[in-house]
């Protein structure tokens, strides 16, 4: 079994938000630093991008209720951030916050042999953390790599990944420890 990692919404439109948009060159860096460690050493990485349409048919209820849309197909705020290290990478298009609803997540993982996944980018009170939740409920460890993952809300963030690292004994780690992690290696062709 292996490891895999999940680089979500690192998309233009969620570094609108003044709480991220001041820390996207870091987060990009950080995120670069563990998509490089991880194909380096042959762990596979997924870039999960929430992809809605314009006819209202994907959105959430809090975008019907507000009658405003995000993140549409081929839109500006759908794309990926500048000099994030995708070239290559495969994607996964979402609709909900976790990367689990309504996609093939499932069967990637078991192709690839995954049994614990590293999970950054933003949101972690959102769709971070319901990815990680979702990941609980399917049997796979998950490591949440902090020093590459952001939120529009840090407080809610320190709660969510506290209820989920206690209760379903997740790993909040460093980038230190999720290197280390990396290194181990797997065992996906």
């Amino acid at each position: 079994m292996g490891v895999a990692v999940l680089v979500i919404d690192m998309q233009k439109g969620y570094f609108e938000n003044p709480e991220l948009a001041g820390r996207q060159q870091h987060l990009v860096g950080q995120c670069n630093q563990l998509i490089l460690q991880a194909t380096g050493a042959g762990v596979p990485v997924l870039l999960v991008c929430t992809v809605h349409q314009r006819d209202k048919s994907t959105w959430t209820l809090n975008m019907l209720e507000d009658d405003q849309g995000f993140a549409f197909e081929g839109g500006e705020t759908g794309e990926l951030v500048p000099r994030l290290a995708a070239s290559g990478l495969p994607k996964l298009a979402k609709t909900r916050d976790s990367a689990f609803m309504g996609t093939d997540l499932l069967m990637r993982l078991r192709n690839w042999g995954t049994d614990t996944l590293v999970l950054a980018g933003v949101s972690s009170h959102n769709c971070i953390a319901q990815t990680g939740a979702d990941a609980f409920a399917h049997n796979f460890r998950v490591i949440y790599a902090k020093d590459a993952m952001a939120s529009t809300n840090e407080e809610y963030a320190d709660r969510m990944l506290a209820i989920l690292c206690d209760e379903y004994r997740q790993e909040l780690a460093d980038s230190v420890t999720v290197k280390r992690c990396l290194a181990g290696g797997n065992t996906v062709q």
